[in-house]
């Protein structure tokens, strides 16, 4: 009788455990310096390490971190107020300038200290600002003592976890292997990029509103949700983000179980409602915090030509003295700049972008004149991929931009750090 083939024969436990060795044995090796395969339950528990890639982003961060405080070292010597002094003064003078004592008012003092408001001629308008920021100086504030530097740590870490989550965006959208370094360098080096050091609220806001986005491409949508309220708790331009996330939502919606998300989109708004509610009971007025930038910043309505045609007039007509006219020309080309970049977005059928530029440039294009629309512009992190992308196809644009851009971006520092900024 001939023998059983060896594939009919019964598989006893041990033959097996034998076959699973030697299909193990004959597995080729892993190849060098790439990583082994992760499970799937553990792909969450490992997904905050830092890779080799995200290394060299915190390295760059730090490194253009490093070179603005030696800039405001260098200023606070080379640019005193007075010409004439023998003391270079504090060192972190550079750094208390313009909104921050806006955001220490509110977090030392809060938004109506001993019943002043807006009732009183004198007002400084604090209740523009939203509490986010100046509710976590507070907190801050208890571990580090000193105020500014408690701004500056803020500003620090949260621009830390703005870069990761930048990078990690551009390596989604482009398949180049340096895409997200590439476009945290552009982004670093930008003109207004000096925003992201001191104490402002653009480092908390990308912090948050970046990682909404990521989360949002992987359809995590109380993640995305939560993360766009606690932004739009640091500025209004949240709920420019919670409108295109709504837009993502809409646009990828493919099950009826998605539905189930839905209620997720009305979160940010609640961070929104609760601050008006709260200067509705000291003020008796709903959009408090919007009036307050008409008095203080001339952002009541006009129609976006006038709005162009005002700043225009204050840019080259000599209405303005030279520091204020170079600013209303820089908001111009920003302006330009973010229309550029809505065309783009449109013809390229990213709607969830670019209804979030879209709102951003209808809600900075429509007052007396354009006011912060170059600070604005480091929110608009579509427009850091894109020349990311340009450059990518285009080896000179890389150096054309940083040739480009670096004297602005060491203008605007200097004008920053010696009180002289006026936009």
């Amino acid at each position: 009788m001939p023998a059983t083939p060896p594939d009919l024969r019964e598989r006893t436990p041990a033959a097996k455990g034998t076959e699973k060795r030697a299909r193990a044995l004959r597995r080729p090796p892993n190849p060098a310096g790439q990583a082994p395969p992760v499970r799937k339950g553990l792909r969450g528990r490992l997904a905050w390490r830092p890779s080799p890639a995200d290394r060299e982003v915190l390295w760059l961060y730090l490194l253009t971190r490093i070179s603005i405080w030696v800039t405001a070292y260098c200023a606070r010597w080379l640019f005193p107020s007075n010409s004439k002094t023998r003391d270079s003064g504090p060192v972190l003078t550079p750094f208390e300038h313009w909104d921050w004592v806006h955001f220490l008012g509110i977090a030392r003092d809060g938004y109506f200290p001993d019943q002043a408001g807006p009732w009183l001629r004198e007002w400084d308008n604090r209740e523009a600002f939203f509490p986010g920021f100046p509710l976590t100086l507070r907190a801050v504030h208890v571990i580090v003592p000193n105020w500014t530097l408690a701004g500056l740590l803020i500003s620090f870490v949260a621009g830390a976890v703005a870069v990761l989550a930048l990078a990690r965006i551009a390596r989604h959208h482009l398949p180049d292997a340096g895409a997200g370094q590439r476009t945290v360098l552009f982004f670093l080096l930008s003109p207004c990029a000096v925003f992201l050091t001191v104490g402002y609220s653009e480092a908390l806001f990308l912090a948050l509103a970046l990682p909404a986005w990521l989360a949002a491409q992987r359809a995590h949508w109380p993640l995305a949700m939560t993360l766009a309220a606690l932004a739009t708790a640091v500025r209004v331009s949240g709920l420019f983000l919670a409108a295109a996330l709504a837009t993502h939502f809409l646009l990828t919606l493919r099950t009826t179980r998605n539905w189930r998300q839905l209620p997720w989109l009305a979160l940010p708004a609640a961070p929104a409602f609760l601050y008006s509610w709260y200067l509705q009971s000291h003020t008796g007025d709903w959009m408090a915090w919007k009036h307050a930038e008409e008095r203080g910043w001339y952002r009541t309505f006009h129609s976006p030509w006038e709005a162009w045609s005002n700043t225009w007039r204050n840019a080259f007509d000599q209405a303005q003295s030279t520091g204020y006219a170079f600013m209303f020309q820089a908001e111009l080309a920003a302006m330009l700049i973010g229309l550029t970049l809505f065309a783009l977005l449109a013809w390229k059928r990213r709607w969830p972008e670019a209804v979030y530029i879209g709102l951003s440039l209808c809600a900075l294009g429509t007052s007396y004149w354009y006011t912060s629309i170059p600070r604005a512009g480091l929110l608009w992190w579509p427009l850091w991929i894109a020349l990311a992308a340009w450059s990518l196809r285009s080896p000179r644009v890389k150096t054309a931009y940083l040739c480009l851009v670096a004297p602005v971006s060491t203008v605007f520092a200097l004008a920053f750090l010696t009180g002289r900024w006026t936009g």
